[in-house]
């Protein structure tokens, strides 16, 4: 679920301002760079930082972004994803609050079960994407983007304050800890070496506190941003380097900065707040319809209903759709034209796909436009060349599910 200079100034990731994550309490207007406390660690390990959204974040490593790419896809990269914004919502009242701000279904989740779910505004419009983890200790864990941190931490605040004054048993924490996704098909084997718990009863989007080669108190959650299987791993800062170092001893593993987080969520056909979906996108144009919970479906509940919900029984204007071609590559903001040369979208995310050596893009189109298999032209560099809408995921996914 929401920037950026330097070489990922197409990528835009995640933050605007972090209160009191990693026990800082800065502004996102002041000139200094937050560090997550790997900083150092990726230094050392050959990492070029740069700006991100006032973060000083790796791009990528001594390998190229696309070896950093192909090795995620066939073995497993380490992500530093520490500038995330991590959030504990706590009371008897706490699913009642979520679901005064979300259009997910959080009663239904299971103890330890989370679901992808978005924060709406009346207008029907997307402000966050997030992860809310109903969890077995007696809180939702909730995980969002950097890049909306500031509206998202004051929204929940809000709300928190609201049900408060009306006498509701709720409070917010803000989560201290450093974020680690290891992502890629041997994941769990490498990081089944250093738990006790059997990862194998551990499906995709369900989370278990565990010690983690040596560090205790880590939440490893089966989730990740790049369609493959894989973990996020909540530690406590002091112990982010011990694991950092304990992952990377084993030679299945390698790092990898924000190019390749950002090619692997696009071939997975995964939206990038600020650039996929925004406030003025519906989940319905967005193509996230699904993350609509039936029952909230039903009752109209969440902020935006009266718009959202009609949308899934009619022809939205628009909708977000996949797109290949040949040639240069789609970039953001590229122009989409229908084949007699008329302009009918754009681009919001593009790159060539290093897996499918074709490039592969996201962008708006009408609704009459968004049938797989459509042709249409983009606009590059002042070129027109054909394009097809596509099928998403563009490469299939990996995600760990029971049988």
């Amino acid at each position: 679920m929401r920037q950026a200079v330097s070489m990922v100034a197409r990528m835009g990731f995640r933050l605007q301002e972090l209160p009191c994550v990693l026990g800082r309490q800065l502004s996102c207007a002041q000139d200094v760079l937050r560090r997550t406390p790997l900083y150092d660690f990726h230094l050392a390990h050959g990492g070029k930082m740069v700006e991100f959204a006032g973060w000083s974040l790796p791009v990528q490593y001594r390998d190229s972004h696309v070896d950093s790419h192909l090795h995620t896809r066939q073995h497993c990269s380490l992500f530093d994803v520490s500038h995330m914004l991590q959030t504990k919502i706590l009371g008897s009242d706490r699913v009642k609050l979520m679901e005064s701000i979300v259009v997910g279904d959080i009663a239904e989740l299971k103890p330890n079960q989370g679901t992808l779910s978005l924060f709406t505004n009346e207008a029907g419009g997307i402000l966050d994407d997030l992860i809310v983890t109903n969890t077995s200790e007696g809180y939702l864990y909730v995980v969002s983007n950097a890049g909306c941190c500031d509206k998202d931490l004051a929204l929940m605040q809000n709300k928190v304050r609201e049900f408060q004054n009306k006498g509701s048993d709720v409070g917010l924490e803000v989560v201290d800890n450093a974020l680690l996704a290891l992502q890629g098909p041997t994941a769990a084997q490498v990081l089944q070496a250093g738990v006790a718990d059997d990862l194998r009863k551990l499906p995709f989007m369900t989370s278990a506190v565990m010690e983690v080669f040596g560090v205790s108190s880590c939440r490893v959650t089966r989730c990740g941003y790049t369609g493959e299987d894989g973990v996020e791993i909540s530690v406590p800062a002091a112990g982010a380097v011990h694991l950092a170092t304990a992952l990377l001893e084993n030679p299945e593993v390698k790092l990898a900065g924000l190019a390749a987080r950002d090619s692997l969520r696009l071939e997975a056909g995964l939206c990038l707040y600020g650039k996929d979906i925004d406030e003025r996108t519906t989940p319905v144009e967005g193509s996230l319809g699904w993350t609509l919970g039936k029952r909230r479906r039903a009752a109209m509940d969440f902020p935006g209903a009266k718009v959202i919900v009609p949308q899934l029984k009619s022809k939205v204007q628009r909708r977000r759709v996949g797109l290949m071609c040949e040639g240069a590559p789609m970039r953001a903001h590229s122009p989409i034209l229908s084949t007699e040369g008329t302009v009918i979208g754009t681009v919001t995310s593009g790159c060539p796909s290093p897996c499918l050596k074709r490039n592969v893009a996201m962008g708006y189109v009408p609704y009459e436009y968004s049938q797989p298999g459509t042709l249409l032209l983009v606009e590059v560099r002042r070129k027109q060349q054909m394009a097809v809408v596509s099928r998403m995921p563009f490469v299939p996914t990996n995600y760990y599910t029971l049988k």
